[in-house]
């Protein structure tokens, strides 16, 4: 088998090619048009496969538009100059991938036809070439790096027509490219994962649903070459890869060959027919764009950033912090986690509260956890500097934070004579139940006035 990936992402900035902001919007479009394609002979007398393809179905299209989107969107308008903040972004990006940056670039277009365009085909730009990653010691070699613009958002699909809205068309995307030298579905998913962190490495793309796209290329020995669409979601990369090997496998056995086409993901990751392969021949010059320059001077200002996986290991090195709990701190809570740590020290007291602690109270007691300010967590942490409060009582605080009844005497410290006087009545009552049936009827007793520790260490004075 052979995988190759084709990784789309939103960059964080206006349009590619106008000031519209990258925003979608949820309220009632403020004007719609309708368009229909129509397929005509190139310059040599020749249909285009897809063109033809698409036309047969006799459909249309309405797009929906808002004041945020303009004329360019419409395709009633040239484009305008290139996005120098998205460029600057995939150049970065390059870098971290090892790329040649190439010294001019030119945009291009590349013929779309299934009327996610207005215009008909998606701007495109070649910005660098021949990267590689290094994923579990195995090299995987970056084809191309791009700067994009993406299509329009569908809405809705009828028999006859397809509803599109225009608040997502032109939002700059990288389109990361490898070559198909990935053997394994695990494989794939691997070097699709190490391709997202680098992204968010820099900090310059969205995310969140939507905002991400993966296709996958997948052939089997004896088949041809399948393009998957719609691959959003990494948990399940593998197994729509595992499925559509088999299924390409299966079609090699019965009939001995198979057409190159492109294909998507299903409810049940299953994929079915979407439209013919492309041909090469489908990319030409948009004239109306000039050609931008990469000086030595521009890529000088590029800063290199730390990849997150660095990151990961800095923390596991300093703190002597579990790797999944400083993994999900640099993926969402560094820039909190480190300026508590830095005013209020206990480093593994605060990256567990804001991994565990949250993830906790959200799942088990379905607490709206996002709504906690830094504050708050200031709040929390002074108290436990300042010996308020014992840090085990950390999460009842928080879950009375949140459900706006937290009163600082409820989590007093209790008097170590007081509390072994009540150990000691509770092993005379139930001294045959053992340390850790005790420790739970204590700490249920004292819900965060006292600590675990302390408590462990009286019962086995007691006992003797």
């Amino acid at each position: 088998m052979k995988i190759g990936l084709e990784i789309h992402r939103q960059i964080e900035s206006h349009k590619l090619f106008c000031k519209c902001p990258s925003v979608l919007r949820e309220d009632k479009p403020e004007f719609s048009i309708k368009r229909v394609l129509r397929a005509v002979s190139s310059e040599l007398r020749e249909e285009d496969l897809v063109a033809k393809h698409e036309m047969e179905k006799q459909r249309y299209a309405v797009y929906e538009g808002y004041d945020s989107t303009c004329l360019v969107e419409l395709d009633e308008s040239p484009p305008e100059h290139l996005n120098q903040e998205a460029l600057m972004a995939v150049l970065e990006v390059a870098q971290l991938l090892h790329c040649e940056i190439l010294d001019e670039l030119f945009v291009m277009r590349k013929q779309v036809l299934d009327y996610s365009n207005t215009s008909g085909f998606q701007r495109t730009v070649l910005v660098a070439r021949n990267g590689y990653v290094e994923v579990k010691g195995k090299k995987i070699s970056i084809n191309t790096l791009c700067l994009e613009e993406d299509a329009a958002r569908k809405i809705m699909e009828h028999k006859d027509h397809v509803v599109y809205r225009l608040d997502r068309l032109g939002i700059p995307l990288i389109e990361i490219t490898t070559k198909p030298e990935m053997t394994s579905a695990l494989e794939a998913k691997e070097v699709a994962a190490y391709l997202g962190m680098v992204l968010k490495s820099t900090g310059k793309f969205k995310s969140g649903l939507g905002t991400i796209r993966q296709d996958v290329n997948v052939s089997v020995e004896g088949g041809s070459r399948v393009e998957i669409k719609g691959v959003q979601d990494l948990r399940s990369m593998d197994k729509i890869i595992e499925g559509e090997a088999q299924r390409q496998l299966q079609i090699v056995r019965e009939k001995g060959k198979m057409k190159e086409e492109v294909r998507m993901v299903q409810e049940d990751l299953s994929t079915k027919f979407l439209r013919p392969m492309p041909g090469a021949a489908r990319m030409y010059v948009e004239t109306d764009v000039p050609v931008f320059k990469i000086s030595k001077e521009l890529l000088k200002n590029i800063k290199k950033p730390v990849l997150l996986s660095e990151k990961v290991q800095e923390l596991e090195k300093k703190y002597q912090l579990h790797t999944e709990i400083a993994k999900e701190l640099v993926e969402e809570h560094l820039a909190l986690f480190e300026e508590l740590v830095l005013k209020f020290h206990h480093p593994e007291l605060i990256a567990k509260t804001l991994v565990l602690t949250l993830r906790d109270l959200k799942s088990r007691l379905h607490l709206s956890v996002e709504k906690l300010r830094k504050q708050d967590f200031e709040e929390v942490f002074s108290y436990v500097t300042k010996g308020n409060i014992d840090q085990d009582a950390v999460p009842h605080v928080l879950s009375d934070k949140l459900r706006g009844n937290f009163d600082l005497k409820k989590y007093e410290k209790v008097n170590e004579k007081d509390l072994e006087f009540f150990v000691r009545n509770l092993i005379k009552e139930k001294g045959s139940l053992n340390d850790g049936a005790l420790m739970g009827i204590i700490m249920k007793e004292y819900q965060g006035k006292v600590n675990g520790k302390k408590v462990m260490e009286i019962l086995k004075k007691v006992r003797g």
